[in-house]
């Protein structure tokens, strides 16, 4: 079903007066830029719908987004008239600026949307969000049958049941992750961080409090876990660790419910490996009782430096995108845990539900977050590949974010 949108949204050009009637857009430009997976996917060939001869949409969906949306969004006009973002990722834009409230159009055109779709950001709406999001564990329930084992509700558990994987010769790197070195390896650590009790910052300040007993021990967690990956794990993005469990090399992870439930429906995936799919929620580290993971939301966003008619023709078509009848598609359904209205919880949403309901940390949403994401992304690889030591990865880490911080004026 979601090619045949892709394939409506190409065909809009000679239903120009239905699709903009429908939509309610008449005139206006929208270009968006966003992540590339499926449930995106759904949202940009929705907002495509509303194309016709007099309002041009275009999308950018991409993993390098978060690369390309402050420089996209700083030019006057800005390239992109709206960046579909996170709880993580509005932060940049926030900072620099770069998106307007939105107040104003969801007076005008917000009908359908609930209160908890409008992310609000001191007493003002800055984004609407359409999913909810988390990393958990994903399993071949198959081979811990096999080995007579329960999934792991713990990273330790974890640990023991791919080394008796390896001794069985089942596989010989069975856990898999988003370890790529940038974003994805710092995303790994702050989970794990987390987990252990950490707190990045120093109470009450944008002071680093990331090398510490709980950056430390998050650190060498990660680094144990490395042992059984493929030895290519530092560009192991979702992407590519996906690939890995539809190849059958691993059997255990720890993945994003947004690829939950398109995991194992892409072609040539082996038999095998579809009907061992399971799922659970995220796990726990070092005795805590705090998931090693992160609470999510995505959502879309209005760029500031674009005409009236830009920002109302995106607002419009955005809102189309999730309209709630999207859920009609049973193949749209299932690709996220959807904050839209008439959504019901699908077996795929079970670990995102269960990170929620055992007190899951949301990503913290410091404006100096972002800086401190970055250093942690650029200075890890060292520590990961042998070359240093925790202790001074986490300097390195500090280091790096201090000088960002000074720069930005935030210490």
């Amino acid at each position: 079903m979601l090619v045949k949108r892709l394939l409506l949204a190409g065909a809009m050009s000679v239903m120009a007066t239905a699709a903009y009637a429908e939509c309610g857009v008449e005139n206006g430009r929208v270009s968006i830029i966003g992540n590339e997976f499926p449930a995106i996917q759904t949202v940009g060939a929705g907002a495509q719908e509303c194309a016709s001869d007099t309002v041009e949409v275009k999308s950018n969906l991409t993993a390098d987004h978060q690369k390309l949306n402050v420089a996209g969004m700083s030019g006057d006009p800005a390239e992109y008239t709206t960046a579909i973002i996170a709880n993580s990722s509005i932060v940049a834009l926030m900072n620099e600026d770069l998106i307007r409230p939105l107040d104003d159009l969801v007076a005008k055109h917000g009908d359908g949307l609930s209160k908890n779709q409008l992310i609000t950001i001191d007493g003002k709406v800055m984004a609407v969000a359409f999913m909810a999001n988390a990393q958990h564990l994903v399993y071949r329930k198959d081979i811990l049958e096999e080995l007579g084992v329960e999934p792991p509700k713990t990273y330790e558990d974890m640990l023991g049941i791919a080394q008796m994987i390896r001794d069985k010769g089942i596989m010989e790197n069975p856990v898999g992750g988003a370890y790529a070195a940038g974003w994805n390896l710092a995303q790994e650590f702050n989970n794990m961080f987390l987990g252990f009790g950490g707190e990045f910052f120093k109470p009450g300040t944008a002071e680093p409090n990331v090398n510490s007993e709980a950056g430390i021990k998050a650190l060498e967690m990660m680094k144990a876990l490395s042992e059984y990956m493929n030895p290519d794990f530092l560009t192991h993005d979702s992407n590519a660790t996906n690939a890995e469990y539809r190849a059958g090399n691993v059997a255990l992870m720890n993945m994003w419910g947004s690829r939950a439930a398109t995991l194992t429906t892409a072609d040539g995936v082996p038999q095998d490996v579809v009907d061992g799919f399971a799922i659970s929620g995220p796990m726990t580290v070092g005795g805590g009782s705090t998931p090693a993971s992160t609470l999510w939301w995505d959502g879309w966003t209005v760029a500031k430096n674009i005409s009236d008619e830009d920002a109302e023709a995106t607002f419009v078509a955005m809102k189309n995108a999730i309209d709630p009848s999207i859920l009609k598609d049973d193949d749209v359904a299932i690709q996220a845990v959807w904050l839209i209205d008439g959504y019901e919880p699908t077996p795929a949403a079970t670990g995102v539900f269960d990170a929620a309901n055992k007190g899951t940390i949301p990503y913290p949403t410091f404006p100096y977050m972002g800086l401190m994401h970055t250093a942690l992304g650029a200075e890890l690889t060292d520590f990961m590949q042998g070359k240093e030591s925790a202790e001074q990865a986490l300097k390195d880490v500090e280091a790096a974010y201090t000088a960002a911080a000074k720069e930005k004026g935030f210490l």
